[in-house]
């Protein structure tokens, strides 16, 4: 294969070095058999993960309840809370967010705050959210390259 050949006189070549086996091996030929075989069992993996083809029956039970649109607080730079778009004042905000924390309580609350906004003022904020009974809150931030996420037209803001 990739050998090399040894001379009967057990000598030197022409220039002047000893001729010896070539104790090397050629993995070329290894490594496309090889890749040859990733590609034969890549094709055939999923052919083999398919099953038996059955009819499924027909049900009456109800499908499986999607995941709701979070629930957005925002205060705006100048310390303004609005849930959704809607204006909350400082009376009105753990009344409203109770009244959604009872609607329900499993329902995730997002808390989005303008860069300007002191450190305190959302934390005082995020603290009416818990008391009012929201047990998943989150804050939003925008990512360092690019805008913030978009909503969806139909979703609250």
């Amino acid at each position: 294969m990739a050998m090399g050949s040894i001379r009967a006189s057990g000598g030197d070549d022409e220039d002047g070095l000893d001729s010896a086996p070539m104790s090397e091996i050629n993995v070329t030929p290894m490594v496309d058999v090889m890749l040859v075989l990733l590609i034969i069992f890549m094709v055939a993996a999923p052919l083999m993960t398919t099953g038996v083809p059955v009819q499924l029956p027909k049900t009456t039970a109800a499908k499986v309840a999607q995941a709701k649109k979070p629930l957005e607080i925002s205060i705006d730079k100048d310390g303004q809370p609005f849930l959704a778009k809607e204006f909350l004042s400082a009376e009105a905000i753990l009344p409203r967010l109770r009244a959604l924390a009872a609607e329900d309580p499993s329902q995730v609350m997002l808390v989005r705050g303008d860069r300007d906004v002191p450190y305190g003022k959302i934390m005082e904020v995020m603290g009416l959210v818990g008391q009012a009974g929201f047990t998943k809150v989150s804050l939003i931030a925008q990512s360092p390259g690019g805008p913030l996420p978009t909503v969806p037209a139909g979703a609250p803001r």
